[in-house]
């Protein structure tokens, strides 16, 4: 037997007794931060991975298939124009209604097919942080002019971060756009309108379906939100009509997966998720039986919940663990450490503020509710504007995914830079408000 290489699986084996043996179950703040992750960990399952983050796979699969990889280098490529690149990455968000976990296999997607570092983290930043449902959101709850220095400098930040993450990493950048520029020239397989149609009505499901209910049950989103199952199920016909114009999938097939949602519909009228879940599941045996192309899609969107999701649920229980459940149990870092240490607009308030939002989760819209309470309990206005522009845009999970995608290095670039701008952001805001 080779001991040296015993070491390891050794070590493993030594550092989990030591933690098993060590572990302080008897601590009422250990067992309630240990509760804390499962809580948490428990509503991201329930709230969050059916309805946001398996369309967004669904979404990013047909990026990675049926979205040319010439389409994706002429608007997002390393040598394309930088004012349309960055402009159309710029306002994503108002497209995508996603938090910092949901954009990330649409990101994945993009940066895979071989959009530039700049455009593709551009996208990363605006996809959760310019959603127009929280801007609204926030001038309505926190003011006006919170609301509209949040659109701002979410905008700003997004075009920023990705021209500095491509100066900094312009040799690689040029070596990317040489290696694009002597590709040879791809032919579309279809007209784009067909796979435009096909990409925007997988998001406008995306949309409707996480449609949070408003406070006030007045006005043009609280009708959305009252139409919303009905709304989502229109655009599941024309996603019906689009797998068999389109993708090319048999009428009969695509007919009984559609008589199979609405029988689950009629067994359980009241309960949304369960018709939402057989056609998530029929659509994936159609996929899976299908023409190649189909098949194709299906194996994308899979490859990218295989990567995505342990990370995410790792990501979860921690920021579970440290930070706890917002709105309920505490995590082993005590809630009001947080709001002691934010208050007023000093660069540690502004810092701590930004690096605080960093690491947390905030689901989408979830952050204005918790800065509301955190305001009312002392936090000053420019720690609350750095912890609107980094929260939203990255959490621990987001973190641990983007590390598989770009790497370490990059990684800490990124958020590196967003963390600063954010306690910057928040400076200026707070001496002038």
């Amino acid at each position: 037997m080779n001991w040296k290489e015993e070491y390891k699986p050794l070590l493993w084996i030594s550092g989990f007794f030591v933690l098993a043996y060590f572990i302080p179950i008897e601590n009422t703040r250990f067992a309630e931060s240990v509760m804390a992750a499962l809580d948490l960990t428990r509503w991201y399952a329930r709230e969050h991975v059916l309805l946001c983050l398996v369309p967004a796979f669904f979404i990013a699969g047909v990026i990675a298939v049926f979205v040319s990889q010439a389409a994706v280098i002429k608007y997002f490529g390393a040598g394309a124009k930088k004012w349309v690149s960055y402009a159309v990455a710029s306002v994503s968000g108002t497209v995508l209604a996603v938090c910092s976990c949901t954009i990330l296999p649409l990101f994945s997607s993009i940066h895979k097919r071989g959009a530039g570092l700049g455009p593709a983290i551009a996208f990363l930043y605006s996809g959760p942080a310019i959603n127009i449902l929280a801007i609204i959101l926030t001038a309505r709850i926190l003011g006006w002019k919170l609301g509209l220095a949040r659109v701002v400098g979410a905008m700003v930040f997004s075009v920023v971060i990705g021209l500095l993450m491509h100066l900094i990493y312009r040799k690689e950048e040029a070596e990317k756009a040489a290696a694009q520029f002597s590709m040879p020239k791809q032919e579309e397989e279809r007209p784009l309108w067909q796979t435009a149609a096909h990409f925007f009505i997988l998001v406008f499901i995306l949309i409707f379906a996480t449609l949070a209910k408003p406070d006030s049950m007045k006005g043009i989103w609280a009708f959305l939100f009252e139409w919303k199952w009905v709304l989502t199920s229109g655009f599941g016909l024309l996603l019906s009509w689009s797998l068999i114009a389109i993708i090319k999938i048999k009428p009969q097939h695509v007919i009984l997966a559609a008589v199979a949602i609405f029988l689950s519909y009629l067994l359980a009228p009241q309960m949304a998720l369960i018709p939402f879940s057989v056609g998530v599941i029929a659509l994936s045996i159609l996929l899976s039986t299908a023409n190649d192309e189909a098949q194709m899609w299906m194996s994308a969107s899979w490859g990218f919940a295989k990567q995505i999701l342990p990370l995410l649920g790792a990501g979860v229980l921690i920021a579970g663990f440290l930070l706890g459940m917002p709105g309920g149990k505490q995590g082993i870092i005590p809630g009001n450490w947080i709001s002691d240490l934010v208050g007023g607009n000093s660069l540690f308030a502004n810092f701590f503020a930004s690096v605080s939002g960093a690491f947390m989760y905030f689901a989408t819209l979830t952050e204005v509710p918790i800065l509301q309470g955190l305001v009312h309990s002392g936090m000053g206005q420019g720690p609350a504007l750095a912890l609107l522009l980094a929260g939203p845009a990255l959490s621990l999970p987001n973190m641990l995914v983007i590390r598989g995608v770009l790497g370490t290095q990059k990684t800490v670039v990124y958020v590196s830079l967003v963390v600063v701008m954010a306690t910057i952001s928040g400076l200026l805001y707070g001496s002038l408000f």
